[in-house]
């Protein structure tokens, strides 16, 4: 399982579209908080946070995981190695973890930017008004956000053995999960129930995480979230693997 986490991760970082990814992931991140003159700029805020950073790797993350997820099946799918990979000593739920695992640690290497981003609030805006407790609770909360994206990632990636495709389903499934059933509690239809839609969408859990409150309810939220999709991918893996 260590030997596969660990293949996963060098592959992505060897490769020519890993290393786009997180140019990409830095640049874009980097121009909305430091240069583009939009909500997300911490210059232009006036105030000593990485708030804006917070509102803004949601949306950076829609993307930027479903690029790291789609090829860790759909290739193997393409190839024909997924059959030859269930042959080996390991059960479907140690080959999904370690991919899963592999995933979250490259997002967790691409959010050390924001340690960076940390540094530089705290060097030009003064660091005694920092606060710190806030931004750990938000760079955490941030780290459960990218797991269950990461796992409906992987679980899109088993769909399919055309990389392109499950980019595209992971894109739709998060879009809809994390703000889909937000919007439909705004609908007047729905007025009735719109506390249960709203809690049942992965923004209100995040946004309760990010104020620097890890809240228990929603830390089973998110690993119910990656206990789900990684359950929905052994299944599939194991029907057609």
């Amino acid at each position: 399982m260590i030997t596969l986490l660990k293949k996963e991760v060098l592959i992505f970082f060897s490769s020519f579209m890993g290393l786009v990814s997180s140019l990409v992931f830095f640049v874009v991140m980097g121009l909305f908080l430091w240069v583009f003159p939009t909500e997300f700029n911490v210059l232009d805020s006036g105030m000593a946070s990485l708030e804006p950073m917070f509102l803004l790797a949601p949306w950076i993350f829609l993307f930027f995981i479903p690029a790291i997820t789609m090829r860790m099946f759909s290739e193997e799918k393409k190839e024909g190695t997924l059959e030859l990979l269930v042959t080996k000593p390991l059960t479907e739920w140690e080959i999904i973890l370690a991919k899963f695992f592999a995933a979250v640690i490259i997002i967790f290497v691409e959010l050390l930017v924001a340690l960076v981003y940390f540094i530089v609030v705290q060097y030009f805006l003064s660091a005694r008004v920092v606060d710190t407790g806030a931004f750990w609770g938000s760079f955490i909360g941030l780290i459960f956000l990218g797991s269950a994206f990461a796992s409906i990632g992987l679980f899109t990636s088993s769909l399919t053995d055309n990389q392109i495709i499950s980019f595209l389903l992971a894109v739709v499934v998060i879009l809809i999960l994390y703000m889909g059933f937000d919007l439909m509690s705004h609908i007047s239809l729905f007025r009735s129930i719109d506390q249960v839609l709203s809690y049942i969408g992965i923004e209100f859990h995040y946004q309760s995480i990010s104020k620097g409150v890890l809240d228990s309810r929603d830390i089973i939220y998110f690993l119910s979230v990656v206990f789900i999709f990684l359950y929905l991918t052994v299944i599939v893996v194991k029907k057609r693997g």
